[in-house]
């Protein structure tokens, strides 16, 4: 998960770490050289699954390790397609390839902004409900695209089989995570009366599903509180997958709307469709990142111990102006 922010390089206070960072950063400027940028400032952003290193004012380099070069060539791509296509600003992909080892870099622009999700405190109600519009229309659009030029880089392939093989493993995934084994309990049943529906091929028989970025979440968009607090990016776009869109709004109602169910409403009616919150419960269970013991820490507290009422308690939609 990328965090919009500066930090010192390498400080973590470890020595394995601090020379894999150095390392690291020695790689980024080796490729900053040979991509002609030799003079700009490196900094690297202080969170993330991946090194991302701002570089200079106007670029982003990405460095893919070889465990994961296909999101590196995934991510690029889906970024081509993206271009211009979107009401919220995606990077603009400069340069993508191998610098050996089977690692892979991906220089973007720089977008302008800071990180949403350590904005959200100081934006006015006005502008949240604003951005829970912006969101909405900005899935809209990613899920009307068509998909099947990225079908070759992007998974599942078979959506209805990834269900059943997440299926087959939400409970294991959950008590790995430290799940109580109440709530364990109850996954099994509630997963077999929710079936989300498989992802089904357009009318030409291309790829199944929409386009998804799958982690729309505060932390992965930008705001400019010098600009009306106005959207400016929407990035990470390495874990995208092909699948049905109620994948999407897993975490749109854990960590944009975190619960609220009248910022949920607007997000939805800008979208112009509404969800079960059970199917996006079993979703949440079947996301390939899911926590739910982040989420029970993180999150509001259903009124009672059951996966139906935490279903309503996060994924509840306050509908009572649609007809606005």
């Amino acid at each position: 998960m990328l965090v919009r922010a500066d930090t010192d390089d390498g400080d973590d206070g470890d020595d394995e770490g601090n020379a894999a960072v150095l390392e690291e950063r020695a790689d980024a400027a080796a490729l900053c050289a040979r991509l002609g940028l030799r003079e700009a400032t490196l900094h690297r952003f202080p969170a993330g699954s991946l090194p991302v290193y701002a570089v200079g004012e106007r670029y982003v380099l990405k460095l893919f390790p070889a465990a994961s070069a296909a999101e590196g060539v995934a991510e690029a791509r889906v970024l081509a397609h993206l271009q211009g296509r979107l009401p919220v600003p995606t990077p603009y992909v400069h340069d993508a390839g191998e610098y050996g080892n089977g690692r892979r870099y991906l220089l973007m622009s720089r977008l302008r902004g800071d990180d949403l999700a350590v904005a959200w405190p100081r934006v006015p109600r006005a502008d949240r409900d604003r951005i829970a519009t912006e969101v909405g229309e900005t899935l809209a659009a990613l899920h009307a695209l068509d998909p099947a030029p990225l079908a070759d880089v992007l998974g599942p392939g078979d959506w209805s089989a990834f269900l059943d093989a997440q299926r087959a493993t939400a409970v294991s995934r959950q008590r790995a995570r430290g799940l109580p084994d109440p709530w364990l309990e109850r996954i099994p049943d509630f997963l077999d009366s929710v079936r989300p529906p498989a992802a089904r091929p357009d009318m030409d028989g291309k790829a199944a599903g929409v386009l998804l970025h799958t982690e729309f979440m505060r932390q992965h968009l930008l705001i400019d509180a010098h600009d009306d607090w106005r959207l400016t990016g929407l990035v990470d776009f390495e874990p995208a997958m092909i699948g049905d869109r109620a994948y999407d709004f897993v975490a749109v109602g854990l960590f944009v709307s975190r619960g609220d169910p009248r910022l949920l409403g607007r997000v939805l009616r800008a979208y112009g469709a509404a969800f079960d919150p059970r199917t996006l419960l079993a979703h949440a269970l079947l996301h390939v990142h899911s926590n739910f013991p982040w989420y029970l820490r993180e999150l509001p507290a259903p009124p009672r111990p059951t996966l139906e009422a935490l279903a309503e308690r996060w994924f509840a939609a306050d509908r009572t102006r649609w007809g606005e």
